[in-house]
């Protein structure tokens, strides 16, 4: 099974005792690829360090929603230069999140949205989108930026939503939960979808699928997402990873010849 892990956080402190190791062993787990996504600056620097080191790591660069809130208009000069990093393939992991109590307020992280929606309209990169309890307001800022492409990580949205997400353009991505019990929703999505719209992903150290939930996550599991999306398509687990891989080269444009 070859596999595209689209969306881990090899940059978090969760892998600091061991993050060399984590990574040098996934060729030999069946993961080729791996894009880690940054959630302020210095997380992205570390991803960009990350992809600089293993040949078959990808960084994007961004400013999550839960960690906007000391936001400064020249973050947005930090993001465009690391950005300039041939490795960087996308800005995120950008978007909203009205989930905790604590997070910045709401009209800040949808300005912080905007900025860097209109940062990767300039950079012609596709962006990755978090969106946790915040569907409707989300939508509204991806139909604000028509020119703008991109994924919705960890999809948890309607299958309405979905609908308008993939007529949009957009790609969806499915991490672990949908091995849960409670995953009806994105699996009726996952049945309905075009499948080269679908990426799947771990976002590690989170969401370990079953039977390893309650485990810190890494790419090595992320196998059982395809094996879940292969029953739910009628199709193979290798089909399924396959197709997987070649939609997240596509999206993240990652050529054969640089890999």
């Amino acid at each position: 099974m070859r596999l595209f892990d689209t969306h881990a956080h090899y940059d978090s402190g969760a892998f600091n005792a061991d993050r060399q190791e984590i990574l040098a062993s996934m060729p030999g787990r069946g993961v080729e690829l791996i894009l880690d996504p940054g959630c302020d600056l210095e997380s992205s620097r570390r991803a960009v360090e990350l992809a600089e080191r293993f040949p078959f790591v990808y960084a994007a660069v961004g400013v999550h929603p839960s960690d906007c809130g000391p936001w400064e208009e020249s973050w947005l000069e930090e993001l465009r230069a690391l950005a300039a990093h041939p490795k960087v393939k996308a800005v995120g992991e950008i978007g909203l999140d009205y989930y905790w109590k604590d997070n910045p307020a709401h009209d800040l992280q949808q300005r912080v949205f905007h900025a860097q929606m209109e940062l990767a309209e300039e950079l012609g990169l596709p962006v990755i989108v978090h969106d946790r309890e915040a569907h409707q307001d989300c939508l509204e800022v991806v139909k604000a930026h028509p020119k703008v492409t991109g994924v919705y990580h960890c999809y948890s949205g309607s299958l309405e939503d979905a609908k308008t997400l993939i007529r949009l353009g957009w790609m969806l991505s499915f991490t672990g939960v949908v091995t849960y019990k409670n995953a009806r929703r994105s699996l009726e999505v996952i049945q309905w979808m075009p499948m080269d719209r679908l990426m799947i992903e771990t976002d590690a150290p989170y969401l370990a699928p079953e039977p390893f939930r309650g485990r810190r996550n890494d790419s090595g599991y992320v196998y059982r997402v395809a094996e879940t999306v292969a029953q739910v398509k009628g199709m193979s687990p290798e089909e399924a990873a396959e197709a997987a891989l070649e939609n997240g080269k596509r999206f993240f444009r990652i050529e054969e010849d640089t890999l």
